[in-house]
């Protein structure tokens, strides 16, 4: 049984990366008065139909999961440790959903 490599491995070649003309200087912070720039938006700025298809979405996957983990203690099973994590996972997500849904922190401060 022959091998498919007929000629032997070369070496591979990088080239060594231009140098710098002067060191890169990061942008100063912006002062906590000033607005954000159009590129730093937040993702869910104004867009109440995305807020309200995510944080739903969000609440009916935790209330899911705690529905699934609640449902051995309605058959009489002791809840363990896992079970008692799942419910705890089911209503974190749910929390994190009406969170997105109603948006505590756009409402801080206007919009221009």
């Amino acid at each position: 049984m022959g091998s498919t490599l007929t000629a032997p491995l070369e070496p591979l070649k990088i080239a060594a990366p231009p140098e710098a003309a002067s060191p890169a200087t990061p942008a100063p912070p912006a002062a906590p008065g000033e607005p954000e720039s159009p590129a730093q938006a937040r993702l869910l700025n104004n867009c109440w139909s995305c807020r309200v298809l995510s944080g739903s979405g969000l609440i009916g996957a935790g209330l899911y999961v705690y529905w699934v983990a609640r449902r051995p203690m309605k058959l009489g099973y002791a809840p363990g440790p896992g079970t008692i994590t799942q419910m705890v996972i089911g209503i974190s997500i749910a929390s994190w959903g009406i969170v997105v849904l109603t948006d505590p922190k756009g409402k801080a401060y206007r919009v221009a």
